[in-house]
């Protein structure tokens, strides 16, 4: 494993006083170790954010393509559909 660099940072006194809080419950063995944990975590939601996105670039291409192939249905028709599917449970 290669040596953690060092990077020094500004807490306000409310995030201060969280990690202090961490490290004294046990939980966690230094301040380092919390805010390792905390940037981990926004790591994995910016990942599943990305993620997500993606899907959604996916999903928007397909649209275009149906579009752009005539595969469209207009907005009167659907919600009538909609509304005899509702009606009908």
């Amino acid at each position: 494993m290669s040596k953690p660099s060092q990077l020094t940072v500004a807490l306000p006194p409310q995030l201060d006083a969280f990690v202090r809080e961490r490290v004294a419950s046990g939980r966690f063995g230094t301040a380092s170790d919390v805010v390792q944990e905390g940037l981990r975590l926004l790591e994995g939601r910016e990942q599943e954010r990305e993620a997500a996105l993606a899907d959604l670039r996916r999903e928007i291409n397909v649209g275009l393509e149906q579009a752009r192939s005539g595969q469209l249905r207009d907005g009167e028709t659907v919600f009538a559909e909609l509304e005899r599917e509702s009606s009908s449970q």
